[in-house]
């Protein structure tokens, strides 16, 4: 009898809106809910922004325990699109990306640090055009609830800088890194 009633509190607990608890993520693609876009410096006379059109990933947060949380993205190097045909064939040619050779583009976390009101910083491995170096991800917590469909979402922001010479990319001019912005929004699953 006591088991029942110590249950039956905990369901009670858990139904109660609001309740915040751990939870993965699968990041909202199909829905086009999230995005990872670059901004480089084109021979130090502008810049030049654009995205990757295909990626996919999952993540899982725990609001009371920021540092247990986890984020994996995989990123179709092929997808880069930097509204530009023909730089976008240059920019994923052997020249720059080699996006035929190294197709995909991955992210690991391997810890999560809290920073306080919602921010933190990710650290995890990039493994891009062929080599695996350490990244930090400056992350900002957007928002989570219920959407419209029946799910349950959560959303974040992060903005990061890859210098190519440390993945091997050529530099041409001054652009020697991009500047990567990110826009997550995840499903619970």
């Amino acid at each position: 009898m006591k088991k029942h009633i110590i249950a039956m509190g905990l369901m009670a607990a858990a139904s109660v809106s609001g309740f915040v608890q751990a939870a993965d993520y699968a990041i909202d693609t199909k829905g086009a809910h999230a995005s990872i876009n670059f901004k480089v410096e084109h021979l130090g006379y502008s810049f030049i922004k654009g995205r990757f059109n295909t990626f996919d990933g999952s993540f899982s947060y725990d609001p009371k325990n920021l540092s247990a949380s986890k984020v994996t993205v995989n990123v179709d190097t092929t997808s880069l699109d930097s509204n530009h045909a023909e730089r976008d064939k240059h920019l994923r040619s052997a020249d720059f990306i080699d996006a035929s050779k190294f197709a995909t583009a991955t992210f690991t976390s391997t810890k999560v640090e809290p920073k306080g009101n919602g921010e933190m910083t990710i650290f995890g491995d990039l493994t891009l055009h062929g080599q695996t170096k350490p990244l930090a991800i400056d992350a900002k917590f957007i928002g989570e609830g219920e959407d419209p469909w029946g799910g349950y979402r959560a959303g974040f922001t992060g903005t990061t800088r890859i210098n190519f010479d440390d993945f091997g990319i050529q530099v041409m001019g001054s652009s020697s890194y991009a500047d990567i912005e990110l826009h997550v929004e995840g499903v619970r699953q």
